[in-house]
């Protein structure tokens, strides 16, 4: 997945979907979601007959597509790519609705841990491995990124092939860049996607994927595939539809040019010691893995901890779930999605297709998580009790877990600011 609904990238970025973290960047996967997901919606078999409003949206979209005919051309597209990609292009009313939906109530981390990492996945992932050893082996020896963790990548952006997706990419693009709440994204996008087909490397029709632009086996945009998609098998084309070696090669590269650091796991479970600061469980804070000791952080098996020169401790479930020790290979995969539950479920994958142990630690499966409705009362709530967390969003970010942890203090529990139900209503009383 190189990320969902993304911003134009200079460089290795990731999902914009994520829902927690704020101001976060796009990735190399759509990032049209508001958390990390392991499926794709694809489009029905057939539209509806347009209404007397649709049938002047039609006209609306041919008059856009006309002038965006105009400005491809001036871009240098050939008349013969214009002609494949645009002629008969298709309005998609279903992607506008996917690009407006906003699920009111969001999976907690642990259920699409279960989901994405589930036996099954684990499964297929060693049978893709052992299939497809020698190519991964090889990606691995050029770009220093371990094979599982490229085909647990592929595992849940498209289990493994199975479902990347249904929807013209030209067409969901442009039905985005007509109308979608990013049009001026979408309209780069789809200029992207128009310099890959003159480029040879995909027929217009060919071209599927996404509702949101991310195409192919690991769900690149089209300017993620313009930056970093490889030629895996030595065939002048870079085909991650239907080439397992260019599928490996170009998610390996995407991992290497955005900081993965060879020989260096992307984290390890860890056990906090009894009085921890949870006011240090940010990304933002980094230290050296010898001074997380020194506080007495520990493997959660007792081994020690991986030799980081700079590394955070997250707790993404608060005090009650587990804690992990993450270094820069485990910010390398959130620039290919932005979201802690697709990080952790990356690096828990691939630890599992490797033969080592998943989550050893239990989550607190009995707390409610807040819907998008009762997070935005939360914070309604607490900046009346003077804990500024900024413009009430619905969406658990750095300042809203700072504030959180300000009145978990003045109530006298741990300050870990994990927003429960129970939470909300001892600060509405």
């Amino acid at each position: 997945m190189l990320a969902l609904l993304a911003g134009c990238q200079s460089g290795p970025a990731r999902n914009a979907s994520a829902a927690d973290h704020e101001g976060a960047e796009p990735s190399a996967s759509e990032a049209s979601t508001s958390q990390a997901t392991d499926h794709r919606d694809s489009e029905p078999a057939r539209d509806a007959e347009p209404t007397r409003d649709a049938e002047s949206e039609l006209e609306d979209f041919a008059s856009w597509l006309a002038d965006f005919r105009r400005e491809a051309r001036a871009e240098g597209i050939s008349e013969a790519t214009l002609s494949s990609a645009l002629d008969g292009l298709r309005y998609r009313e279903r992607v506008i609705e996917l690009d407006r939906s906003q699920p009111e109530f969001v999976r907690p981390i642990w259920q699409y841990l279960d989901s994405a990492v589930s036996a099954q996945r684990v499964s297929q992932g060693r049978d893709r491995l052992a299939e497809h050893r020698d190519t991964a082996r090889r990606m691995e020896q050029r770009y220093g990124v371990p094979a599982e963790v490229v085909v647990a990548i592929w595992g849940i952006e498209s289990n493994y092939g199975g479902n990347f997706g249904d929807f013209s990419t030209l067409e969901a693009l442009a039905t985005l860049a007509f109308e979608g709440r990013r049009s001026d994204f979408a309209r780069g996008e789809l200029l992207a996607a128009l310099r890959i087909i003159e480029a040879g490397d995909i027929a217009a029709d060919s071209m599927i994927g996404s509702w949101a632009g991310a195409m192919g086996h690991t769900q690149f945009i089209p300017s993620s595939f313009e930056a970093y998609a490889e030629d895996g098998d030595g065939d002048g084309r870079r085909d991650i539809w239907g080439s397992i070696p260019d599928v490996m090669a170009s998610t390996a590269n995407y991992l290497a040019r955005a900081g993965w650091r060879a020989g260096q796991p992307w984290g390890m479970e860890v056990q906090l010691p009894e009085g921890f600061d949870y006011a240090q469980t940010e990304l933002s804070t980094r230290r050296t893995a010898a001074e997380w000791a020194d506080q007495g952080v520990r493997g959660v098996a007792g081994g020690a901890l991986p030799a980081f020169e700079q590394s955070s401790v997250i707790a993404p479930a608060g005090a009650r779930g587990p804690a992990f020790l993450v270094g820069p290979n485990y910010r390398a995969i959130l620039r290919y999605n932005n979201a802690t539950s697709y990080a952790l479920a990356v690096g828990n994958l691939a630890n599992q297709i490797a033969g080592r142990d998943g989550i050893q630690q239990g989550w607190p499966r009995d707390e409610q998580p807040l819907s998008r409705s009762q997070m935005r009362d939360m914070q309604r709530a607490l900046n009346a009790r003077g804990f500024d967390v900024g413009t009430p969003d619905g969406i658990m970010g750095p300042n809203t877990r700072s504030g959180l942890r300000d009145y978990q203090r003045d109530i006298g529990v741990i300050p870990d600011g994990f927003a429960t139900v129970s939470l909300l209503e001892r600060l509405q009383r």
